[in-house]
């Protein structure tokens, strides 16, 4: 696995930025890294045209002069319009070393320009004013391309929220490190292409619990490999045998070596490598080379529902738990390397934190259950029991339809029958799924995420 993106808050980018600027690294540095940063994506996008910036009173502002300074002495057609006057010392001293043209509030929109938002980064915790939205989007609206400095303006670094301004940015250059806002929505419509520059920061500073997903090494098979080797994998059905069925051929599209589908009552159907059983009290558990257990797609809540779960449970195997079967979670006893895979109306009743972002509901989750839980959604946020936290963002909007969570939970105990930790079990699956998904293309159904193999 590479390295993963950290994923810092408001507060602990700045005391990343104070840290670097104790260990010499001036925070006047780290604007001049910044916003030459942001000055060379410009030049880029502009190729040619003119460029206009949009500068707050802040430090976010204070990027925005220095990117015009940067820009103007390459030769570039770039103004300024100061949205409000300079708050802040480093943001003073930007602009007085800016010698290009500075407007004011009101100027006239420049049509076809780049646009460079620098007005309200990370630090924004209240709405724009009404007026500073309609100023901004004023220019937004016909500026050929829109770049945002760090963030939006007016959007919440912290929660995600898109707080009073529509502005939607074709690029967004984060500074450091990305935010939570980048990842989590509906303020990650607004970001666009988040790009991440390295302002001078040294990655030790810039450590978090919190990263951006990532496909852990999964490998391919070689001479050594067998059926068991690569994964056995049992799918408990229930009540809706279709919904078991496609977790079942999930697992197999994801390389799982032997796949069971215990207690389905629907007469086998391709692939015909899937091993059907019937349940029989769960002895069909008792086999010492099972590797995970899938329970919940099409469970349902009927008679014997409960005691099913108790004895997967009790089996004591590696367990992704989804659907129905979520229903049976709390006050029970959860085995090691477990995987929950609820989207947001499971996440409620299963008594998920009501206060804070994604983010920290689902870690609060994760911790209280002692699981791995995939908070699933537009956003995916990944929490492990020990405080790890990977998100995902932006999902594939098609996934939005019937049986695609059941393929999910298939992919995700292929994984952990492999011996994929559970946290990196949940990430590879969430993105395994979704590159299925893009392959797949607009108008799919859950059947076409295993047509093919998702694996590669």
């Amino acid at each position: 696995m590479t390295l993963p993106l950290p994923v810092l808050d408001a507060a602990a980018m700045r005391a990343a930025e104070q840290a670097a600027a104790d260990a010499g690294t001036s925070l006047a540095m780290l604007m001049n890294n910044a916003g030459e940063a942001l000055g060379q994506l410009a030049w880029r996008m502009a190729a040619g045209r003119p460029v206009r910036i949009l500068c707050g009173p802040g430090n976010n502002g204070g990027d925005g002069y220095v990117a015009a300074a940067w820009l103007r002495a390459q030769g570039a057609d770039v103004d300024v319009v100061a949205l409000a006057a300079p708050a802040s010392a480093l943001c003073r001293a930007a602009e007085a070393a800016f010698e290009g043209p500075v407007l004011g509030f009101g100027a006239m929109p420049k049509a076809g320009a780049v646009l460079i938002d620098a007005g309200f980064g990370t630090g924004l915790t209240r709405p724009l004013d009404s007026g500073l939205a309609q100023e901004i989007t004023a220019h937004a609206g016909v500026a050929a391309r829109v770049l945002a400095a760090d963030l939006p303006s007016g959007i919440a670094s912290d929660s995600g929220e898109a707080t009073g301004c529509p502005l939607r940015a074709h690029i967004t250059l984060a500074f450091g490190a990305l935010k939570p806002a980048h990842l989590l929505q509906p303020a990650a419509s607004h970001c666009g292409v988040v790009r991440v520059a390295d302002i001078g920061i040294v990655p030790e500073l810039l450590a978090s619990d919190v990263s951006a997903a990532e496909m852990a090494d999964l490998g391919v098979p070689d001479y050594r490999s067998h059926k068991y080797s690569r994964g056995l994998v049992a799918v408990v059905a229930g009540s809706m045998g279709g919904a078991a069925e496609l977790a079942a051929r999930g697992a197999l599209r994801a390389g799982a070596g032997y796949v069971r589908l215990i207690g389905s009552a629907l007469p086998p159907s391709p692939p015909h490598a899937i091993v059907r059983q019937a349940w029989r009290d769960g002895h069909a558990l008792a086999d010492p080379r099972i590797g995970s257990v899938v329970i919940g797609p099409g469970y349902g809540t009927g008679p014997h529902a409960a005691e099913r779960f108790d004895a997967v449970v009790a089996a004591n195997r590696p367990i992704v738990i989804d659907a129905d079967a979520l229903a049976y979670v709390n006050g029970t006893t959860l085995p090691f390397n477990c995987i929950l895979t609820p989207h947001a109306g499971e996440f409620d009743r299963l008594g998920g934190e009501t206060s804070g972002n994604k983010i920290v509901r689902t870690k609060a989750m994760a911790k209280r259950l002692g699981a791995v839980v995939v908070h699933k959604g537009s956003d995916t946020v990944i929490a492990a029991p020990d405080g790890r936290v990977a998100i995902h963002c932006p999902g594939a909007p098609c996934l939005a339809t019937a049986g695609t969570g059941d393929v999910l939970a298939g992919i995700a105990g292929a994984l952990l029958a492999r011996g994929v930790p559970a946290f990196e079990a949940a990430q590879s699956a969430v993105l395994l799924h979704q590159r299925a998904a893009v392959r797949a293309g607009p108008g799919l159904v859950a059947d076409d995420l295993v047509s093919g193999p998702v694996w590669l």
